[in-house]
């Protein structure tokens, strides 16, 4: 079965960003010159989603307003003949079948979830963190674990390996190597510190379930920070079907953080053709300085 849905979990308060996601969701921040939920959704198209299902929360309706078409800008834009912007504008609101649904308490992200089982049906999905941009130079990594999937009918999920003091950061599989990236799951560990640890290999905020993954989070009960963890509702899941991991080719960059989010600002400004070379240059100088 062709997997044409995917999930954006995006209903966090984003308390690391505060007082700007006082009244702007972080999703919305800009990396460069889009906010980071557009970055999201297209590596999810660019993978063959046609289908997305946002789930947002109390503040949040800013998403919703930037994927709904503003027929008063557009016009203006129009009239004063700035044709490419126009473009610009009406491809974000064609960039998919895109869905939203409220998440009314924020009980974490297995939580989140199930409130996707509608939109899902019996079908697999892909979920992706709305708080993480993983970029690669050949296929986006939602579709490097989609072409996984197809070859095991399993759920996957998405790795990289991370230095022994940041595993506390993430959730980390126990696995047993199969070889080309690919791992089979025996265990996955939320947060653990570093001696518990059973690998550096850490679940990196992509994921393709099977829909079995419903049954398994309808009876997770509450875990680690008082939350439903979707890491617990994953341990479930391996008592009645195989799971495996795959270390995809490319690069994450975690934004959920303020550091991480300038350092990723950087890395794109360098990268992008309209101020790249001039931004360069400024670096350069002032670092000379």
């Amino acid at each position: 079965m062709k997997i044409r849905k995917a999930v954006i979990p995006a209903a966090g308060f984003g308390t690391r960003f505060l007082p700007v996601t006082k009244s702007q969701p972080k999703e919305m921040i800009p990396v460069v010159d889009k906010p980071v939920i557009q970055y999201v959704v297209e590596e999810a198209v660019n993978s063959g989603i046609t289908d997305i299902l946002l789930i947002i929360g109390r503040g949040k309706r800013a998403i919703e307003e930037y994927f709904d078409r503003s027929w008063e800008l557009e016009k203006a834009l129009e009239e004063k003949g700035k044709i490419e912007q126009l473009n610009q504008l009406r491809a974000i609101t064609n960039l998919a079948n895109i869905h939203f649904v409220w998440q009314k308490e924020l009980n974490g992200l297995g939580h989140a979830i199930t409130h996707a089982r509608t939109f899902v049906g019996n079908e697999p999905f892909a979920v992706l963190l709305g708080d993480t941009l993983l970029e690669s130079d050949n296929e986006p990594v939602t579709m490097q674990l989609i072409k996984q999937y197809n070859k095991k009918k399993r759920s996957i999920v998405a790795l990289e390996n991370v230095p022994p003091e940041l595993v506390h950061r993430y959730g980390i599989i126990d696995g047993i190597e199969e070889g080309e990236g690919l791992f089979k799951a025996k265990n996955f560990i939320e947060k653990p510190r570093a001696e518990e640890a059973p690998s550096t290999m850490a679940v990196a905020s992509r994921y393709v379930f099977t829909p079995s993954i419903f049954d398994m989070l309808d009876n997770t009960p509450v875990g680690l920070n008082g939350e439903i963890q979707l890491t617990d509702a994953m341990r479930m899941l391996l008592l009645q079907e195989e799971i495996y991991g795959f270390c995809f080719e490319g690069t994450r960059y975690d934004i959920g953080n303020k550091l991480n989010f300038i350092k990723t600002n950087l890395i794109y400004g360098l990268k992008n053709q309209e101020i790249g070379p001039e931004l360069k240059k400024w670096l350069e100088n002032f670092l000379g300085k």
